[in-house]
């Protein structure tokens, strides 16, 4: 939980994600479009990830638990949250507050 906590409060945008995940594909990618550079922590492809992925699994309440996005630190949730921030047009004040976007 601790690396989650630390890595989730050391850029503006985090999403940890798998590489074979389409879902955390599209996440990132809305970001991309929006104008934001998430750091993307692949699970897969780091040595603790499993041990990250289940602590992830804790805070989510669902396993899998990929995407998860964390936005100024704060966990934000998954894709059907970063979905429903984004249509309501309450995604993008969230990340000029969080310092991800400047305009």
């Amino acid at each position: 939980m601790d690396r989650v906590t630390k890595l989730a409060s050391q850029r503006a945008v985090v999403i940890f994600s798998t590489s074979s995940c389409c879902m955390c594909h599209t996440v990132t990618r809305l970001f991309r479009e929006l104008g934001v550079n998430p750091t993307v922590v692949e699970l897969d492809q780091d040595p603790r990830g499993k041990e990250m992925d289940k602590a992830l699994a804790r805070l989510l309440g669902r396993n899998p638990a990929v995407p998860a996005v964390f936005i100024g630190g704060r966990l934000v949730g998954s894709t059907d949250r970063v979905m429903s921030l984004h249509l309501s047009g309450n995604l993008v004040p969230l990340l000029r507050n969080a310092g991800a976007l400047w305009v």
